[in-house]
């Protein structure tokens, strides 16, 4: 991972409700409509979300029939961990 895409992925991690949603997610996929019930925002705000989520490369989305599951996309977040694991060596002792 290059500095612009751990600033990147970052920088999606700087709001609160898009926090939330990484948390939600770490139990499992969920549809949106499972996602809106935990906010007090629209739905066109939780798209907003996780468009950003998704551009970071954090969440990963799968169609079904109309709806949109989303979930963790365990792979960039190991290699995020790395990265910062690797600018703050310290971090891990």
């Amino acid at each position: 991972m290059n500095y612009e895409e751990t600033a990147k992925f970052c920088k999606a991690l700087g709001d609160p409700n898009r926090v939330q949603i990484i948390d939600l997610l770490s139990q499992g996929e969920r549809c949106a409509c499972e996602l809106l019930e935990h906010f007090d925002f629209t739905q066109p705000t939780l798209s907003h979300h996780m468009k950003v989520l998704i551009c970071a490369g954090i969440v990963q989305t799968r169609k079904v029939g109309t709806w949109h599951n989303y979930s963790l996309n365990l792979e960039k977040m190991k290699v995020f961990s790395a990265s910062i694991q690797y600018l703050i060596p310290e971090i891990t002792k």
